[in-house]
């Protein structure tokens, strides 16, 4: 039903089942939600990629590690990575097997990659330092090694994950240095990643980097090519955060095309019958994912109008770490749909000047009570929160496809945040 802001997720369908201000009133402010449908329909959207046999879709779980989230993932045929034994540990609650899980790491300690050995996951490693550490931890094992493309895309420097300004990955140039260390400790190198950045919204830069992955694969000696079971070409797949302004998508069917094209020839030139893998995280989850919030301050400072809410920093962290955009959406008791819009400044309650949400963002006129949507939160939203001035992390629900509304994360309480407080008298 429209409400003051509401046309996107009215479109979508997202809250079909159970309007927000129900969903707040049941499960309280603030709160993650997610709706199954989308979820399952941006799965398939990358599963339908390419038709190559080999190629797979591998959930980048940093972007959302909810074990009931990472089931419907694993039950639309994804497979997962891991980048922490908490991950790890989630992957695993989810049902996948170890064979389905890559586990990504970066400079990390010889327990946690004895761990990940112990485990049966396939673990890649970006720099010859852990590559040597690997070697030691799991002899005989098998490896992959991420590579750096020497090319990086991304919205924002802090996301940018290739080129030299990054601490990303194995300079190709070594790898006299990467098969000597293969030899020394009896590795088999299963499978060479890489990762350029996140949210690219035109396929050129990443059709670039998998011909650079693909040429390097090529040229490798023919018995370290052989041993090859994944090419894993990274993420970065983009979606539209302008919804109000209807940003134009990532054109998936050209992405597709260009990808499915390079993969036949290569496969057919090199003889390669292994799998290929791209690792989503933002497109899979981002969208299917919505955070609310109550408005509880209405006030001027100059000429500025500020509308003082519960989501501060501690609960999403784009805005302050990345000055990532985010639409705002309005529910409001008896609310109508409101087309005059005036600039206005939406900040959380943590103690800090930068605790900035939407910066002179013209939208209709907040008032106090409302419940507020941002949409786009499902991606690097709850998994990046935080406990800063002490506010517990917020609850997260799943809007099922059967209309239900479940709790999939109970929301923390004080009592959880000192679990760990070591009592003198204990």
């Amino acid at each position: 039903m429209p409400d003051v802001r509401s046309s996107y997720t009215d479109a979508v369908h997202f809250f079909d089942s159970v309007p927000p201000r129900e969903l707040t009133h049941r499960f309280g402010s603030v709160l993650y939600v997610y709706n199954e449908n989308i979820l399952r329909r941006s799965c398939r959207a990358l599963l339908e990629v390419s038709s190559h046999p080999g190629f797979r879709v591998n959930y980048s779980a940093k972007a959302n590690s909810n074990p009931a989230l990472l089931r419907i993932i694993r039950e639309e045929g994804c497979l997962v990575d891991a980048m922490s034994p908490g991950e790890l540990h989630n992957d695993i609650l989810a049902g996948f097997a170890p064979h389905d899980i890559l586990y990504v790491c970066n400079n990390v300690s010889a327990d946690e990659l004895r761990n990940a050995a112990d485990h049966k996951v396939l673990v890649s490693v970006d720099s010859l330092s852990q590559l040597n550490l690997y070697g030691q931890v799991n002899p005989g094992g098998r490896v992959m090694i991420r590579i750096n493309p020497g090319v990086g895309a991304g919205y924002h420097q802090k996301v940018v994950t290739g080129g030299k300004d990054t601490k990303f990955g194995i300079d190709p140039y070594t790898m006299n240095e990467v098969q000597a260390i293969l030899n020394n400790h009896n590795l088999t190198l299963a499978g060479i990643n890489q990762h350029i950045g996140s949210l690219f919204m035109e396929p050129d830069d990443y059709l670039s980097a998998v011909d650079i992955m693909l040429h390097f694969t090529a040229a490798l000696p023919d018995a370290l090519r052989a041993q090859l079971d994944i090419i894993d070409f990274g993420g970065g797949f983009g979606i539209p955060y302008h919804k109000y302004e209807d940003q134009e998508r990532l054109n998936l069917a050209r992405l597709g095309q260009g990808l499915h094209r390079r993969l036949e020839d290569f496969s057919a030139q090199t003889g390669y019958r292994g799998r290929f893998f791209v690792e989503p995280g933002r497109y899979l989850i981002a969208e299917c994912g919505l955070l609310l919030g109550t408005v509880h301050v209405i006030k001027k400072n100059g000429a500025t109008r500020y509308a003082g809410t519960d989501l501060g920093f501690n609960v999403l962290m784009r805005p302050i770490l990345y000055d990532a955009f985010h639409d705002i959406e309005i529910y409001r008791e008896g609310g109508v749909p409101d087309v005059r819009l005036v600039p206005q400044t939406i900040v959380g309650n943590i103690c800090e000047s930068g605790d900035i949400l939407a910066k002179d963002r013209l939208l209709p006129e907040l008032q106090e009570g409302d419940v507020i949507g941002i949409l786009d939160a499902g991606a690097y939203g709850l998994a990046m929160a935080s406990t800063y001035n002490q506010r517990p992390r917020p609850a997260e629900v799943l809007l099922t496809a059967d209309g239900r509304a479940r709790l999939i994360r109970r929301r923390e309480t004080l009592e959880d945040m000192n679990l760990c407080f070591a009592c003198e008298e204990s």
